[in-house]
């Protein structure tokens, strides 16, 4: 009774999966490692812009300390406001080291992307599925071919009523 399980890995897709575990098992530590590098980064990240609205607030209290009472302060208030969080966070977009954390976020991102990417192929696979790139050369051949008729049917429809008009010309 033991062994019947294991049989199971023996036959159909089972099979295919069993043997492809290796490979998901392998792209799961890597997503896994690269998850918590991930992390760090949105951290530092969050850290750099909530530093900046901090800084950026503080500045607009020590400008703007009174409440303003009218619509006259109020609208000079905003204009104060506008001006110094615009100015603090574009000087922190343009920072060397937001722009390298940034990268290297986006980066891992897409490696992250990748690795489900190969997940998802591995699974497809095992199961006999077609894969998201062959299903998406099989849109792109559909695609093309909807063009290519609807070109043919302008040009059919071009010489039937270049013949029709040809015809009626001939009746007179």
């Amino acid at each position: 009774m033991a062994s019947k399980p294991q049989a199971l890995t023996s036959i159909g897709p089972m099979r295919a999966f069993a043997s492809n575990s290796k490979k998901i098992s392998t792209e799961l530590i890597q997503i896994n490692e690269n998850l918590m590098e991930f992390n760090k980064l949105v951290t530092e990240y969050y850290k750099q812009l909530s530093e900046t609205w901090s800084e950026a607030q503080k500045k607009v209290n020590l400008k703007a300390p009174d409440v303003p009472h009218d619509t006259e302060q109020m609208e000079s208030f905003k204009r104060i406001w506008i001006d110094i969080f615009d100015n603090d966070y574009t000087e922190l977009f343009d920072s060397e080291k937001f722009g390298e954390n940034y990268g290297k976020l986006v980066s891992k991102e897409l490696e992250l992307t990748k690795h489900w990417n190969n997940i998802s192929n591995v699974i497809l696979q095992s199961a006999n599925l077609p894969s998201k790139e062959e299903i998406d050369e099989v849109y792109k051949e559909i695609h093309a071919l909807k063009k290519r008729v609807t070109k043919l049917e302008i040009e059919l429809k071009k010489k039937k009523d270049t013949k029709s008009e040809g015809n009626i010309k001939n009746e007179k």
